[in-house]
């Protein structure tokens, strides 16, 4: 199968070309910089938004791995995030459409949700999250997550393409999890603490926490480079601590190895399924080494509905219907 992958040169698109060259396929990466290698695959410059360079080079391609994008909202402004993302999504499909291409893979993002990123707090109605709960995106960047599942649906409808959408959380390169340990300690110490608390406390913990990085997230601290940080350098120890943990919170306290985002890219060229859909494609565990259910009642206390009954430090943003429709597993877990 000839594939060709957009913006080939961020972690997941290095995995990606790794695995397909290793699986036999013939492989075409296009991005906008002229003087890009990758050992196993042709590289040609293309904008996806030049839509005739894009035409020319999509044709006698079989099959789109769509991951080129603005990454988050620090990286453009809102008018060129959704031009690069949203309007370059549909050049590609468009292209594709044309040259009779019915199958894309489309990086997505967790954020799709608006959790994150968001300059407000978007409602959480249950967990584990899934694919069924509704998005409530108010930045840009994830606003055009949202947008480009919706391109995948247009072109399902108007064309027969069948797509993939994946929301993708933190893609940590190989080696990451050495890396968590500080963290997991931090969490884990912060966890003890709250647990030796009366339930009264640990509400009023939580409340104030979870304000404070509302009012945090309101001064849109992700739009500009730097200011997060600035923002928290000028906080107590104790208001960082929580903004911090509430910061895991939207993030559900889940990432991805970049081995096993490659695995869930080409077991979607393969799978047999129709139709435009979205998928969360996750580590099966949380990353913390704290239960799931002690998460949730610490750190997720506005939140009564459970879909399922959580096991051990099951993840909680559910793959169960990744892994129903094209058979992923992760292989490299943090837990």
């Amino acid at each position: 199968m000839r594939v060709l992958l957009t913006g080939g040169s961020g972690s997941v698109g290095k995995a990606v070309v790794d695995r397909l060259a290793r699986k036999g396929y013939s492989v075409l990466v296009i991005g906008r910089r002229a003087d890009m290698q990758f050992e196993g695959a042709e590289y040609q410059s293309c904008d996806i938004n030049d839509y005739a360079a894009l035409r020319q080079v999509i044709r006698g391609c079989e099959a789109v791995i769509h991951l080129a994008a603005i990454p988050n909202p620090a990286k453009g402004t809102p008018e060129q995030i959704f031009d690069i993302n949203c309007t370059g999504t549909f050049n590609v499909f468009q292209a594709a459409a044309e040259e009779g291409i019915t199958r894309i893979i489309q990086a997505s993002s967790i954020n799709a949700t608006g959790q994150y990123f968001g300059v407000k707090p978007a409602p959480l109605h249950y967990l584990p999250i899934d694919e069924d709960h509704p998005v409530f995106g108010t930045d840009a960047y994830s606003f055009s997550k949202h947008v480009i599942e919706e391109i995948g649906e247009f072109f399902w409808e108007r064309a027969g393409i069948s797509s993939l959408a994946y929301r993708l959380p933190y893609i940590a390169p190989v080696g990451y999890a050495e890396n968590l340990q500080p963290g997991r300690e931090r969490i884990q110490r912060m966890a003890a603490d709250l647990l030796s608390r009366s339930s009264d406390e640990r509400r009023d913990w939580f409340n104030r926490s979870w304000q404070a990085y509302n009012d945090f997230r309101a001064k849109r601290p992700y739009e500009t480079p730097g200011l997060a940080r600035q923002l928290m350098g000028e906080m107590s120890e104790e208001e960082r601590a929580a903004i911090s943990m509430m910061g895991n919170r939207v993030n559900f306290f889940t990432m991805l190895d970049e081995r096993d985002s490659a695995q869930a890219m080409e077991k979607g060229l393969t799978a047999q399924f129709s139709g435009a859909h979205t998928l969360f494609i996750n580590d099966s565990q949380n990353w913390t080494g704290v239960d799931s259910k002690v998460l949730a009642e610490l750190f997720f206390a506005d939140v009564s509905a459970f879909r399922k009954e959580l096991i051990g430090t099951e993840t909680l943003v559910s793959i169960d219907r990744a892994r129903e429709m094209i058979g992923f597993e992760p292989e490299f877990s943090f837990a």
